[in-house]
């Protein structure tokens, strides 16, 4: 019993540390890279001749071509997380996108990109998040206990909500000063994390009981979360609200077109919801939620959709930017409550293919919930695209409590007792480095 103060704080694991770090030099590379690439596509479609109806439409593409390879590998990279190495899965993925770094930063140095590679890279990147989120998303319950797994997940969402914030940053600001400089700075970045991730010792892998062939375990899995009633109605909420409410996806559109504020202004509008997330996940990783998770959770996805409302008919920057902090704090709300569920009503052998599976329905709510956005934006212009879906958002919340009676009955983050029997402390215990 000498050493459980010290498990107290995810900061004491030397594992979690390195996790850390390597989560937040993803992330910052990440988003460095992707707004150079909406900002990018978007330019030189409309610099090409198209109105700003059709260049958002060409916008649009980028999402859709990252949906497609997740949709089609997601399955089958959630089964790969639960029977492979965890920290070389995810390494693997951050060297790709060290590679797609060098591979448009060297074109944008040569004055020699087109619309032909950043659609390209795309696809990559979109095969790289669907192995890369299952592996990193399933790691971080196997390197704290699970009495302090709510602090390390917002802990986490604090990681990756920083590069959420600086990462736009470093892309705008550095794009600014020349157009190839964000991607060597991704490359930096990735190839830090790809170090990181070197450091996390040897963790204990998990067991998967049952059947020993692929298909039938990744359909294992997608038959828990069907049965699964909380992680259900949890995943799809969060699929439908930011499907329908995505805003990210026309911040180059806002920038250049309607707010006029070009690549720095940009900059600014993707770090807004950014800091409102990151300052949200600190809030909760020193102030942990305990009660009433279900309502909070449905109310939260409620705020998010009429500040979509409110950012979509706004033509003032200052009032842009605060009702982008409102979105980005509402979402990093209904994040935390849902992940933590999630992970906790959820046992370790099958988190893999559920974390895949909730990868696959935040890849289709934001990768093409960005395609429907945008080519919903082509046809009846940006503003009324978000005012519409912000709007379906809030209805989408007030179904769902009905729909899903468990969110709204829902009052703690503790597993049921059937699962608790699953996971004894004394396994907990032999997972601790």
């Amino acid at each position: 019993m000498s050493n459980i103060p010290e498990l107290q704080s995810p900061f004491r694991n030397p594992n979690f540390r390195a996790y850390l770090l390597a989560r937040l030099s993803m992330t910052l590379g990440q988003y460095a890279m992707m707004l150079v690439i909406g900002w990018q596509t978007y330019n030189l479609a409309r610099d090409s001749g198209l109105t700003v109806n059709e260049a958002t439409g060409q916008l649009a593409l980028i999402g859709l071509l990252q949906f497609i390879p997740l949709f089609v590998l997601t399955p089958f990279s959630g089964l790969a997380a639960d029977r492979l190495d965890r920290r070389r899965l995810a390494q693997g993925t951050l060297v790709l996108q060290l590679l797609c770094a060098g591979v448009l930063g060297y074109l944008t140095w040569q004055d020699r990109l087109d619309l032909f590679w950043l659609f390209a890279v795309a696809v990559v990147l979109g095969v790289v998040r669907a192995f890369n989120g299952p592996a990193m998303s399933a790691l971080a319950p196997n390197l704290v206990p699970r009495a302090i797994l709510p602090n390390a997940i917002a802990l986490s969402s604090i990681a990756w909500q920083t590069g959420m914030i600086a990462g736009p940053g470093i892309g705008g600001y550095l794009y600014a000063v020349a157009p190839a400089l964000p991607y060597a700075a991704a490359g930096v970045l990735f190839a830090l994390a790809i170090i990181a991730m070197g450091l996390i010792g040897n963790v204990p892998r998990s067991v998967i009981t049952g059947t020993r062939r692929p298909i039938a375990q990744v359909i294992e899995g997608l038959r828990y979360v069907g049965h699964n009633r909380m992680v259900l109605g949890a995943i799809t909420l969060d699929l439908l609200a930011v499907f329908l409410a995505g805003a990210n996806a026309l911040l180059p559109v806002y920038a250049r077109d309607i707010l006029q504020v070009g690549e720095t202004g940009l900059a600014q509008l993707a770090m807004a919801p950014a800091i409102g997330a990151a300052l949200t996940a600190a809030w909760f990783s020193f102030r942990p939620l305990k009660n009433g998770v279900g309502p909070k959770m449905l109310w939260a996805v409620a705020v998010f959709g009429a500040a979509t409302i409110g950012f979509g008919v706004s033509t003032s920057m200052p009032l842009s930017l605060a009702l982008l902090f409102v979105i980005g704090a509402a979402d990093m709300f209904s994040v935390y409550i849902r992940s933590s569920l999630i992970q906790l009503h959820t046992p370790d052998e099958k988190r893999g293919r559920v974390s895949a599976v909730s990868l696959l329905t935040v890849s289709a709510s934001n990768e093409f919930g960005d395609y429907f956005t945008g080519k919903l934006a082509s046809f009846i212009g940006p503003v009324a695209a978000l005012a519409l879906g912000g709007t379906a958002a809030v209805v989408t919340v007030i179904l769902w409590s009905r729909l899903f009676p468990v969110l709204r009955t829902t009052r703690t983050f503790d597993p049921p007792d059937s699962l608790l029997d699953e996971l004894p402390e004394h396994k907990l215990q032999e997972r601790i480095p």
